[in-house]
């Protein structure tokens, strides 16, 4: 079994929680267990993310909840200094778009850390912020 991703806890509510359908309660759930997930498609075997019922690549709906890799690569990132109102009090902070190992691409905020400043190329892991009211996933510099 897959070690669990690393968890960061937040002392705070998430300032815009997700939308979670009958659908993404299991993507929702693993997460808050530390489990990285989405969906594979059966018919041609592409995994999508964020999860979807139907198959972008084929239009088949035969998908499954299979494991989403924990590294990758830090594509491009920015800083956000004016932000939207309701994440005006987290400005500033990092989002990036990572390349995971297993070949998606993806949006997300960035954990930051003084040793280790962001840099394009550089290798990631995903990690999930555990806010008092849920999960968000985010990525961190690794080494």
């Amino acid at each position: 079994m897959t070690p669990p991703l690393p968890q960061l806890p937040v002392a705070e509510d998430r300032a815009y929680p997700p939308r979670e359908s009958e659908f993404t309660t299991t993507f929702w759930q693993a997460l808050r267990e530390g489990r990285w997930m989405s969906t594979r498609c059966n018919a041609c075997e592409r995994q999508t993310f964020p999860p979807k019922p139907v198959c972008p690549h084929c239009w088949s709906t035969d998908v499954a909840w299979t494991p989403l890799g924990r590294t990758g690569t830090l594509y491009s990132w920015t800083r956000i200094h004016a932000a939207p109102a309701v994440f005006a009090a987290e400005a500033p902070y990092a989002c990036g778009i990572v390349d995971l190992d297993d070949g998606l691409r993806l949006a997300c905020r960035l954990v930051e850390d003084p040793q280790r400043p962001l840099a394009i190329g550089q290798a990631v892991e995903m990690v999930v912020l555990q806010y008092r009211d849920g999960p968000l996933f985010a990525a961190r510099p690794l080494g």
